[in-house]
């Protein structure tokens, strides 16, 4: 199953992670002197070191049949523009704010429809897991895009270890509470704590993926460290943070955006540009590039641009109801 790059941009509107690039150019070389035949070693999110913004070794290989063929934006466009109102509201906030948040210890409560539940430490969580990269494009419903180069494991690879019942038609994903670390919690933004759901089969499908790290770094905590979700076809309020409870559900999950204001945000929150955010066009977006002020201007693609991989999963739904 291919990413077809019809919305492929140039990279010169984009600024390249130098870093990032050099460090592929060194492994590559490497490899060309003669590590080919060797043993590589395969790197395991268990294997992660505990300090956010760490680099992983080995670095895991991108995953080219997942990923756009768009550059990047830079390491530090992801992570100083961002939406994380646990450490505020302002786009720069979370990097500001998120600095001392500790991810260690860490566990993940399994709960509901599954076999097998209970509560499991962030290694135990992510032990058996290989680490890929995967470039995905990120669109949020201000109207604003990134491309980020995201690294993890499928969701499905880690749901389907707890042996989810017949029952479980969705996956709700809950993230912390915690308002002595997180100062938006402080304040009456959201009811808090975050969360989000998937239908089952939208968190199975191999799209759908666990996220530990982005640019060959474990996550930065404004990113959503230890570990967050990412669905690429929907806006980025679906995409959970700093996840502590994953729960099998039989009824649909009331998520946090659409019971604070259920007329501006549904429950499936697909990227659409044919359905207007009440206060503002979603059919173009602003990608994120040089600077916080400045940046392409593009159409928005359906399912983000992932439509030949997900539409089938809403054939003969009204997406103009089901938002």
């Amino acid at each position: 199953m291919l990413i077809r790059n019809a919305a492929d941009i140039p990279g010169s509107e984009i600024t390249p992670e130098a870093s990032f690039l050099e460090r592929r150019a060194v492994l590559t070389g490497a490899l060309a002197a003669g590590l080919v035949g060797a043993a590589w070693p395969v790197a395991r999110a268990a294997e992660l070191p505990a300090a956010a913004g760490t680099a992983i070794a080995p670095a895991p290989a991108r995953n080219a049949a997942y990923s756009v063929g768009e550059t990047p934006n830079t390491f530090e466009d992801i992570t100083h523009y961002n939406n994380y109102y646990e450490f505020g509201t302002d786009k720069t906030d979370p990097a500001a704010n998120a600095g001392a948040f500790r991810t260690r210890p860490w566990s993940v409560t399994i709960a509901g429809e599954a076999e097998k539940t209970g509560n499991f430490t962030i290694e135990d969580i992510l032990k058996p897991h290989a680490l890929e990269e995967r470039v995905y494009r990120l669109r949020c419903v201000e109207a604003w895009s990134m491309v980020i180069p995201w690294l993890g494991f499928p969701m499905g690879e880690l749901l389907k270890r707890f042996n989810p019942t017949s029952k479980a038609k969705y996956v709700e994903f809950t993230s912390v509470f915690d308002s002595k670390q997180m100062p938006g919690q402080r304040e009456d933004l959201l009811p808090w704590p975050y969360v989000e759901g998937l239908r089952i089969d939208e968190a199975m499908h191999p799209l759908a993926f666990m996220v530990v790290g982005v640019y060959g770094r474990t996550l930065p905590n404004q990113n959503g460290a230890p570990l967050r979700t990412m669905a690429p076809w929907k806006y980025g309020f679906k995409n959970g943070k700093a996840i502590v409870r994953i729960r099998f559900t039989e009824s649909q999950p009331r998520n946090t955006w659409n019971v604070a204001n259920a007329h501006e945000y549904g429950f499936y929150g697909n990227v659409n540009p044919t359905v207007d955010h009440p206060r503002w066009s979603q059919a173009t977006e602003r990608r994120i590039g040089g600077s916080f002020f400045s940046g392409s201007r593009q159409k928005t693609l359906m399912f983000n641009g992932y439509a030949d991989q997900v539409a089938s999963l809403y054939q003969g739904m009204d997406l103009r109801k089901y938002y």
